[in-house]
């Protein structure tokens, strides 16, 4: 994939022009950058940095008034310099804010979902849903990230599940990262890759993928800068959670036969279960409403989530499980007005 000869090519044929006669030099520009990822749309059809491109072009022509149709320039002979392997290129085509930012002139746009307790799941579109998904099933199936949930009963004879095992597959980027997978279990959150690395490997953009014990054996924490993600993993009592910060772009891009992740489009509605607890629980539902409020003033989904989970398991331990979910979305959530959801 030749990607970063066409973004290098656009860079120095724009870096030098200024003011109000820059109009069509600055089309002709932008179409020959046009130009160059068509030719190499074949060989970077799953490549990030190569969508982004599109994408930017398309921005910019826009708002430039720039027509498809005119001249384009032939490709400058790039310049052997000695500090080349510093330039723009080099630096940030592994810092994806920092990239996102150079191209479009603003910083990129963010979702978040979380899964915790019974499971509960909060999707990247601010829905929330109670499931019954005994088994293992996908939050996430995209061309960057694969995460599979593993749920099992949270008490024998119950219909509730609450998440035992998280699988993390952050996939092969050519120019940053090798591939890695990030395994936990209840009682086993490690601080390291499965490989026992702490980072993405050995290329150039290796830093760019890091982890970082937070709690030890109850708080991970995974940045991957190059996708402009970080996720957050914590076990609380008797299971575990998953809260993830994901840039639109990264969490959008999946095909029609990746239809099925939870972090998309919530629980199928054969698995969704009412939070409104039945019949005898394990606590009296009074005496979990007490529990989780002091944990969770406001009486939001994460109140009523951490009430159903208590009445369910009879763990006061899901207070817990509710409020490290309500702090990651007040880290990750672009917007503070979406934290609390009623319902």
């Amino acid at each position: 994939c030749k990607i970063l000869r066409c973004n290098s090519e656009y860079v120095a044929a724009t870096l030098h022009l200024r003011g109000p006669e820059r109009g069509a030099a600055f089309c002709t520009a932008l179409r020959s950058y046009s130009l160059c990822t068509r030719r190499t749309a074949r060989t970077c059809r799953g490549d990030l940095a190569f969508h982004s491109a599109v994408h930017g072009i398309e921005d910019l022509m826009i708002q430039n008034n720039c027509s498809k149709e005119g001249p384009t320039a032939p490709p400058r002979p790039r310049p052997a310099a000695p500090n080349a392997g510093h330039g723009f290129e080099s630096l940030d085509i592994c810092d994806y804010e920092r990239s996102f930012l150079y191209k479009h002139g603003r910083p990129p746009g963010f979702q978040h979902c979380a899964a915790f307790g019974d499971p509960h799941i909060r999707t990247f579109h601010d829905d929330f849903h109670t499931c019954r998904v005994e088994g293992s099933w996908p939050l996430l199936d995209n061309d960057y990230l694969f995460v599979q949930a593993t749920s099992s009963p949270v008490a024998k004879g119950s219909n509730a599940t609450v998440t035992s095992k998280l699988t993390i597959i952050f996939k092969n980027m050519k120019e940053c990262i090798d591939q890695k997978v990030y395994q936990a279990e209840l009682d086993n959150l490690p601080a390291a890759f499965q490989d026992g690395s702490v980072d993405g490997g050995a290329r150039p953009g290796g830093s760019s993928l890091s982890i970082r014990e937070l709690s030890p054996g109850r708080h991970v924490e995974i940045r991957a800068g190059y996708i402009g993600t970080t996720i957050a993993v914590r076990q609380a009592g008797r299971q575990l959670s998953f809260s993830i910060r994901a840039a639109e772009e990264v969490a959008g891009a999946f095909t029609e036969e990746q239809d099925l992740q939870l972090c998309v489009g919530g629980c199928p509605h054969s698995q969704r279960m009412s939070r409104s607890p039945r019949g005898r629980g394990r606590v009296p539902a009074e005496t979990a409403r007490a529990l989780c409020r002091e944990m969770l003033p406001v009486e939001d989904v994460y109140f009523q989530s951490c009430v159903f989970d208590v009445v369910t398991s009879g763990d006061a331990n899901f207070t817990m499980a509710a409020h490290g979910a309500l702090e990651d979305a007040r880290l990750f959530l672009p917007d503070a007005e979406k934290l609390h959801i009623f319902q």
